[in-house]
């Protein structure tokens, strides 16, 4: 976890009036303190660049004015240095408009002051007379100033005053040479505290050494080790050196923060211990971290500084004692290289130790564009050759050094390539030798090269450890020029090197590189000469969610695979926040992960969605079975945890967004006593979210101390409130529901009274099931252009991410704007197919937009994303392509907003008309309705939503709105299911017949259900619609029989070859006629679907359409005239059967029938979940199948995966990744047995067309009874669901 600085107070001390650091550095300097790199004359000299003065020529000016020269000013001693101002040159049109602002200690090794550690340029002056003044963010420690200018008035030249501002800085430092230490021992006698703090500034050359270890006798240690350029904090165990009682276990942490610490700058670090939570503080970043049981648990240990001994050395990660200085050291207030000066007893020095800081002057070039490069002579004339020099990058390829071999030979390259190092001698197009040294050189450590030529042998040795040689048969010898990290002219074919390089050697004699600067030797081109410009852009991290970062010289990438979240920084989740979420993008009953707060802190969760006419999250946990409990000598009570699979902070927030919750709790007793009601203590309670216990019961209010029964007044013995009370020998039960979300989920459950003997019981707990999104469905309705909500500043600093839904007539307004008095963030709807993303974190107003190939004021919800973090800003609407704008490279990276949130706008800006719904910040979800209920011109919610989802509704299913969303209607679907999806199958064998009798007229007007009056509400018969889909390997057999009054019929069957006929009659007065619809046998185990459409056109011609289409075969369409027109009457009274129909029905009809229909009517669909309240007679036995379902080839094969692929979104987001079926959970199997039995069935004939008639060639039998899993019945409880599931798959093949 990194916190800010501002968290950890600040520990740099000395410097003297803090409140009032800002007195002038610079005016009271001689003209000696004044260097510059050229001046144009005397008058024009370093030392007249003071502010407002007005000597010499009235400022500083160089020679030249181009982006070598620079500014330096030499402070008096170390310096606290806050604040730097500009002015140009007095009554000239010379001003710098852009510099870089450096500093050092010792004029060498500069260090560029970043702003947001991104930006390096100051913007300056416009004119030559006005002062512009920086504040910096963080105040520097240094004793040289140095400006770089980068640009200029274009009609001037460069010219330049300047003021420093700061105060005195106080400091005791300390050198270390890696062999020597300081060991400091605390007094005894100081009673140890709650809180510990070590602090201090150190700085080095060397990238591993300790810093810091203390060590306690018996054997505790906390050790600060540089390692590879990073400070290591390592406790061992639990850090106790005073009485009390802590863990014995060991605890072996490694916390790792900072980089690149090895530059020889200055840095901060601190340690502070508030009792058991550590804070481990890095110049400005912070890492916290918890240690294990602690009391009292205190820094107090014999510390070391500088190193350890030999056997400590041998336990760090090092290995090696610190080489480089130490300041401003304090251990507790304790200023303990103030005591080592004054060598009092609680300090020993051990080696050689100075209170000094020397420091070798190592001068680093920094080649940070595409065009840098660095030139130098060579003037050797040996046989020998050598070359080295060390380097650190980020990049994996770049050209290190090339040069023109003598006498034409060819040209030798040395380069990265896949961060090792290649060799390439060329000649002529040929590669004529080739090899490569080292792996992993784009760590950003610093890397050793040398090029070596002796005796026609050619090595490369990386790191003095790591060597390839190759044989030359001609001299390897530069011509005249060595080239280093690029060539002045376009034959380069590598990538450019851009990095750092030092301790340059040609032939062992080291290149003065401020000689180069000065451009009295070699030659170069944009280079950052005396400092190593290498930023490590992760650290700390800017990926999000446990994003990795890696990174480029001058960017990084986030992998954000395996987070759950994507984006740039991997800020924003892919997941939806709910089960209600997932419904509306179509998907059905499954495992989901579930981001209840979007980019928020808590991490997505795996949690199943059984996704009916409500959108339920069902959150299991380690015991949803019923546990039974015996008499066990010694226990009086029984105490069970719960463990859920989804976290608390995630349970938490789910309870609260949503609109209902349920918990089953019930308790099966003989002779067990539960509340001991009336007035007795409880014998069992449980435990909720708060730890607080409960004494109520399922279905009881909360405080009641009763049981349903009791609240219902239903108990078996009415003197007590639970039935278990009544303390009976025979089995009892209570049971509920618990539903008071605020008590939810059950942590806990105690029972007692199991001791006595006969005492039984058993308890169980369901899962948490909560249903509804108060977020999803928040909304407001605008009716007004100047109306507007306001909601407190949005804070977004560095990741800002903003969702919502509208919908509009109008053709622009603003959605939302927050302002700052620069910075800004809005979203606007800038017409009917554009919406607009605009900001400004101070780099000037960027825009990013989508346009959309249809008009978005459609009355249609719209979906809107928009996110803005340090590398890029995107904008999605709906499924369409978003847009992404990159971020500048070396910019502003912070949003710093200071007005209120308006949702819509406050400002000129034409405001929005409509909807707005689910509008979330940062995962936060804005309470809109709230704010609209007393803002004029905004009203809560915002209905009509089947405009958009409906289409959600397949299959002829109708959306019906509701206040929070939608329903589909599916009575006039063959189908079921939440979107009228899931087939309804049936298996039967011979003897199975299903009866449909349809209703006269008048029977419609009478008292039926809903359900019942649905199924056969629409016999108005313009023309008759038959479909089916069946299964089967018989032939023949009679698949569909549909008859009248008048002996007319209809029927689908297959003849004795497995081919489809459809035999009529559709006039009492004329013989049956047999179309044959396909001439292919259909009895070959395959899903085929038919459909069959008559329609009367004219008086004397009726039209028969066929189509049968199946998963592996193609689609056929026939179409013929019957010369006839079609009249169908309804009657009560039978006729005869055609013989042949009567043949195939004696026979019966083994296979499967699915989403059978005849207009609007779904006798199939009736006759297995409405059986009691529909005209049905079902004889034989009727069982339930998947036979019906196209989705798998494999009958024993279970719904497993919901896709995502057809519904608007993101398609991988929503995937169900688990099996829904879960044989260990009662609830599951619940679920399981509503979405799979419901296509698990058997059918055989459809009878009767259009008014009532009685069946001519089988016997009635009374109605089945109404099957288990009807929409009355939610969950199938039934243990043996999996298997009943497994024997009616196997029915398939029959």
């Amino acid at each position: 976890m990194i916190l800010p600085l501002y968290l950890i107070f600040y520990f740099i001390t000395g410097s003297v009036s803090k409140e009032s650091c800002d007195s002038p550095l610079v005016s009271a300097l001689p003209q000696s303190a004044f260097t510059s790199s050229s001046e144009l004359s005397n008058s024009h000299g370093p030392g007249f660049a003071k502010l407002n003065r007005r000597d010499g020529a009235g400022g500083w000016s160089p020679l030249d004015s181009n982006k070598y020269q620079w500014l330096e000013i030499k402070l008096e001693q170390r310096t606290e240095i806050t604040a730097i101002a500009t002015q140009g040159r007095y009554g000239s049109s010379d001003w710098v408009t852009r510099y870089f602002l450096m500093f050092s200690d010792t004029g060498h090794n500069w260090r560029p002051y970043r702003q947001e550690d991104s930006i390096g340029a100051f913007s300056g002056n416009s004119n030559a007379d006005s002062v512009v003044m920086y504040k910096l963010q963080q105040p520097v420690i240094a004793q040289y100033v140095r400006i770089l200018p980068l640009d200029w008035n274009p009609n001037g030249r460069i010219g330049l005053r300047l003021e420093a501002y700061g105060c005195q800085y106080k400091s005791d430092v300390v050198g270390f040479d890696g062999s020597a230490h300081l060991l400091f021992r605390p007094d005894p006698s100081v009673t140890p505290a709650n809180r510990d703090v070590l602090s201090m500034n150190f700085k080095t050359l060397l990238n591993s050494g300790t810093l810091v270890h203390m060590e306690e006798r018996s054997g505790h240690t906390l050790t600060l080790e540089l390692f590879r350029g990073k400070l290591l904090l390592r406790p061992n165990q639990h850090l106790i050196c005073v009485s009390g009682r802590g863990s014995s276990a060991d605890f072996h942490p490694l916390v790792s923060l900072g980089s690149l610490l090895d530059d020889q700058h200055w840095h901060h670090v601190s340690v502070e211990r508030v009792r058991g939570l550590v804070n481990f503080t890095v110049d400005k970043n912070t890492q916290q971290f918890q240690l294990p049981e602690f009391h009292y648990i205190s820094l107090c240990f014999d510390t070391l500084f500088g190193g350890t001994s030999a056997a400590g050395l041998q336990k760090s990660q090092s290995r090696r004692n610190f080489h480089g200085c130490l300041e401003n050291v304090l251990y507790n207030d304790i200023s303990v290289i103030e005591r080592a000066e004054e060598k009092q007893v609680s300090i020993t020095v051990r080696g050689n130790v100075s209170f000094t800081c020397t420091e070798s002057i190592d001068v680093p070039v920094t080649f940070a564009s595409p065009g840098s490069f660095l030139a130098l002579p060579w003037v050797s004339g040996g046989e020998s050759v050598s070359v080295t020099l060390q380097f650190r990058t980020w990049n994996k390829a770049g050209l290190l050094m090339t040069f023109d071999l003598q006498h034409n030979a060819g040209t030798l390259w040395l380069y990265l390539s896949e961060a090792r190092v290649r060799l390439q001698i060329h000649k002529t197009g040929r590669i004529m030798t080739d090899i490569t040294a080292g792996a992993s050189l784009n760590d950003g450590q610093w890397h050793s090269l040398e090029l070596a030529v002796r005796r026609g042998r050619l090595a490369v040795t990386l790191d003095r450890t790591d060597s390839s040689t190759a044989s030359t048969s001609f001299p390897v010898a530069p011509d005249s020029q060595l080239f280093l990290g690029g060539k002045n002219n376009l034959q380069n074919p590598f990538s450019v090197f851009q990095g750092c390089m030092r301790l340059i050697r040609t032939d062992a004699a080291l290149v003065d590189l401020i000689r180069v600067q000065q451009m009295l030797f070699g030659n170069f081109s944009d280079l950052q000469m005396d400092m190593c410009g290498i930023v490590d852009r992760c650290s700390p991290s800017r990926c999000e969610h446990g994003g990795r970062c890696s990174q480029s010289w001058s960017t990084f990438h986030c992998n954000c695979s395996a987070t759950g979240y994507g984006g740039a920084t991997c800020h924003s989740s892919i997941y939806e926040a709910s089960c209600e979420a997932y419904k509306h993008k179509g998907n059905t009953s499954g495992f989901y992960y579930i981001d209840v707060d979007g980019s928020g802190p808590i991490k997505p969760q795996l949690i199943y969605c059984n996704i009916s006419d409500k959108a339920w999250m069902v959150i299991q946990h380690n015991n949803t079975e019923l546990t039974k409990l015996k008499v066990s000598s010694g226990i009086n009570q029984h105490l069970a945890h719960f463990n859920y699979s989804a976290d608390v902070e995630q349970i938490q927030a789910i309870i609260t967004q949503a609109e209902y919750c349920e918990q089953e709790l019930s308790y099966h007793c003989k002779k067990s006593r539960l509340l001991n009601t009336p007035d007795g203590a409880p014998f069992s309670w449980w435990v909720g979210q708060s730890g607080e216990a409960h004494m109520y019961w399922g279905g009881a209010v909360p405080g009641s101390q009763q049981c349903a029964c009791g609240l219902q007044e239903n108990c078996v013995h009415p003197e007590h409130f639970c039935n278990c009370d009544a303390d009976s020998k025979e089995w009892s039960n209570d049971s509920g529901l618990l539903s008071h979300k605020e008590h939810l989920p059950v942590r806990a459950l105690t029972v007692g009274d199991i001791n006595r003997s006969g005492s039984e019981a058993a308890y169980r707990v369901g899962p948490l099931q909560c249903y509804g999104d108060s977020n999803f469905w928040n909304a407001a309705y605008f009716n007004k252009e100047t109306s507007y909500l306001h909601f407190p500043t949005f804070h977004g600093e560095l990741s800002a991410d903003i969702s919502f839904l509208f919908k509009t007539s109008s053709s622009s307004g603003v959605f939302l704007e927050n302002l700052g008095i620069k910075d800004f963030i809005r979203i606007e709807l800038s017409s009917p197919t554009q919406v607009l993303f605009s900001f400004d974190v101070g780099n000037g107003p960027l825009e990013v937009k989508v346009e959309t190939p249809s008009a978005l004021n459609d009355e249609r919800w719209h979906h809107v994303r928009a996110e803005r973090n340090v590398k890029e800003a995107s904008l999605y609407v709906d499924h369409h392509p978003g847009a992404v704008q990159k971020a500048p490279a070396d910019g502003h990276i912070h949003l710093q907003l200071n007005s209120q949130l308006f949702v819509g706008t406050a400002s000129r800006q034409k405001g929005f008309l409509g909807c707005i719904r689910s509008l979330k910040l940062n995962g936060k979800t804005l309470d809109l309705e709230e704010r609209a209920e007393i803002t004029p011109g905004v009203t809560p919610g915002c209905p009509g939503h089947c405009s958009s989802y409906g289409d959600l509704c397949q299959n002829h299913g109708s959306c019906v709105e509701d206040h929070s969303g939608f329903t589909c209607d599916c009575s006039l679907s063959p189908f079921t299911g939440t979107f009228c999806h899931k087939d309804v199958s049936a298996f039967f064998k011979p003897g199975t017949s299903v009866t449909y009798t349809f209703k006269e007229p008048y029977e419609l007007n009478r008292n039926v259900s809903a359900q019942s009056s649905s199924i056969y509400s629409d016999l108005t018969l313009k023309g008759e619609n038959v479909s089916l889909s069946f299964r089967t390997s018989q032939a023949p057999a009679l698949l569909l029989y549909v008859s009248s009054y008048y002996r007319e019929f209809l029927a689908v069957l297959l003849n004795r070859n497995g081919h489809l006929d459809v035999r009529y009659k559709l006039q009492h007065n004329r013989d049956a006629e047999v179309f044959r619809a396909s001439g292919r046998n259909l009895a070959n185990g395959l899903l085929h679907r038919v459909n069959t459409e008559i329609s009367s056109k004219t008086l004397e011609e009726t039209t028969f359409v066929f189509f049968l289409g199946e998963t592996s075969e193609k689609q056929e369409t026939k179409t013929f005239p019957l010369n006839t027109q079609m009249h169908l009457f309804l009657s009560a009274e039978s006729g005869e059967v055609d013989p042949e129909i009567a043949r195939l029905n004696a026979l019966g009809f083994t296979g499967c029938l699915s989403v059978v229909q005849f207009n609007s009517i779904s006798p199939l669909k009736a006759a297995l979940l409405y059986p009691d309240t529909s005209p049905v007679i079902v004889t034989g036995p009727l069982s339930e199948s998947s036979c019906g379902s196209s989705l798998h080839t494999n009958p024993y094969a279970a719904e497993t995966t919901h896709s995502l692929t057809d519904h608007v979104g993101s398609v991988n987001t929503g995937e169900p990744i688990v099996n829904a079926i879960n044989s260990d959970s009662a609830l599951i199997g619940g679920v399981i047995a509503v979405v799979i039995f419901v296509s698990l069935a058997a059918l055989a004939v459809m009878a009767r067309f259009l008014y009532r008639r009685k069946e001519t060639f089988q016997p009635q039998e009374p109605k089945a009874g109404k099957t288990d899993d009807s929409p009355e019945t939610p969950f199938n409880t039934d243990p043996n669901s999996q298997s009943i599931i497994s024997d009616n798959q196997k029915e398939y093949f029959i």
